[in-house]
């Protein structure tokens, strides 16, 4: 796909890291030239609020009742709570667990609980108030797209989500992620008429890559082409990763945990539990679990969710409303740059030697970010880059960088904004040219 011509950009930028808008004029400038970006994060860095009701019935934490009829609070992510008071954490695992109504044949809150996703720039909608976690929440992503003249409210958004929630495929259930879909397509389209009618880049990072993929491919075609430049996926694979198939190994000797979504495997309770579960289509019968008796690879999930003591009925909803929605990962249609970290020591195969699956396991290392194996990220050159609809592809691997060092680490954060500026039909270099207005 042809990229359209673009004025060229008038931004200040001085020498990396230190980046800042000039006068206000120049920013101004500048800010109108710019394409608006629209921010999906990555996995648990959307904030929720959460009320109880009267119909609410606290099964593992009573103190949980002592919320109920207050008006919304905080439930995640609440780092300064949970670290002031640690025995709340229990409390916000139970608020957080989702449930799965036979009958709906969909996931919702536990009785009594509402949530709410916390709008973008709402003391901000994502993020973290966890000085360990932020700057993988896009805290110093913003920053730097700030810094080379993109503005909060006017060119600059995010669109967070509530991470629990999964798609289905077409034909099934599944309200809240439609509602999440339907949202993000009026978002987009009021951030690209507040801009002069440009069409949006969407920047994403990890699950946020996910979520923007299945957005984009059940979106029409003359509407991606309309409303979406460029699609600028950062530190995403095309079929999940190993690191994902260890649900034991917990050791009963450690302290209890200081993160709800770790207790009692509240995660395992959500509709995205098996969403980055390794795809066959990626790793195909390579095997990735190793025990005496049998070798499990991705054909082998259900087989090897059963012997980890899921029910017939999450093996049945892994194959049924997962696996489909993992296979049908693909070519968006409108230009693509891919973003990853590798040269990481990555988790490529677990050996269970004796076949129990909650002890710790044996671990073979391979390359990759961290989270994601390099064969996902490899995968994208032939799931997205070389189909037929697919006019624009690009893959980048940035050696020595972890899965949140893309969006952190100096080095790979400027390649990330010199690709939003890029898309923009501009670059890094072309700023650096520019310095006075």
């Amino acid at each position: 796909m042809a990229a359209e011509a673009q004025p060229r950009l008038l931004v200040l930028l001085l020498a990396w890291p230190c980046l800042f808008v000039g006068s206000l004029a120049c920013g101004a400038a500048a800010a109108d030239l710019l394409h608006p970006v629209v921010l999906l994060p990555g996995y648990s860095c959307s904030q929720l609020d959460a009320q109880l009701t009267h119909e609410f019935e606290p099964s593992t934490a009573p103190s949980c009742g002592a919320r109920m009829g207050k008006g919304w609070f905080r439930l995640w992510e609440n780092h300064t709570a949970l670290q002031e008071d640690p025995a709340l954490v229990p409390c916000y695992a139970e608020l957080l667990r989702l449930v799965y109504d036979p009958v709906a044949g969909d996931y919702r809150n536990v009785q009594g609980v509402e949530t709410r996703v916390v709008p973008f720039r709402a003391k901000r909608g994502f993020g973290s108030d966890d000085p360990a976690t932020k700057n993988i929440c896009m805290g110093k992503l913003i920053q730097a797209l700030k810094g080379v003249g993109y503005r909060e409210g006017e060119n600059l958004f995010g669109a967070p989500y509530d991470f629990r929630y999964a798609p289905a495929p077409p034909g099934q259930a599944s309200r809240e992620f439609s509602r999440f879909l339907s949202n993000l397509r009026a978002f987009v389209e009021q951030a690209s008429e507040r801009n002069g009618d440009m069409p949006v880049i969407l920047v994403t990072h990890s699950f946020g890559g996910l979520n923007a993929n299945v957005f984009l491919s059940r979106s029409t075609l003359a509407w991606r082409r309309r409303y979406v430049k460029h699609f600028v996926m950062v530190s995403t694979g095309a079929g999940g990763g190993v690191f994902p198939l260890q649900f034991g190994g917990s050791n009963s000797s450690s302290p209890p945990p200081t993160d709800p979504l770790s207790f009692a495997n509240t995660r395992l309770r959500f509709a995205t539990a098996f969403s980055v579960l390794p795809s066959p289509k990626v790793f195909g019968h390579a095997p990735l679990v190793v025990t005496r008796a049998k070798n499990y690879s991705a054909y082998d999930i259900p087989e090897y969710l059963k012997a980890n003591g899921f029910s017939d009925d999450e093996v049945a909803r892994y194959v049924t409303r997962v696996l489909p929605v993992t296979l049908r990962f693909g070519a968006p249609g409108v230009p693509v740059t891919c973003i990853n970290g590798i040269g990481v020591r990555t988790v490529e195969r677990l050996v269970y030697w004796d076949g129990d699956f909650g002890a710790k396991p044996q671990v073979v290392y391979g390359d990759g970010d961290g989270a994601i194996n390099i064969a996902s990220m490899l995968a994208l050159d032939t799931l997205i880059g070389a189909q037929p609809e697919q006019d624009y592809f690009k893959s980048i691997l940035i050696h020595n960088t972890s899965h949140g060092g893309t969006i952190s680490d100096d080095f790979a954060l400027r390649r990330v904004v010199n690709e939003v500026l890029d898309a923009n039909g501009n670059s890094m270099n072309d700023v650096n040219k520019k310095q006075q207005c």
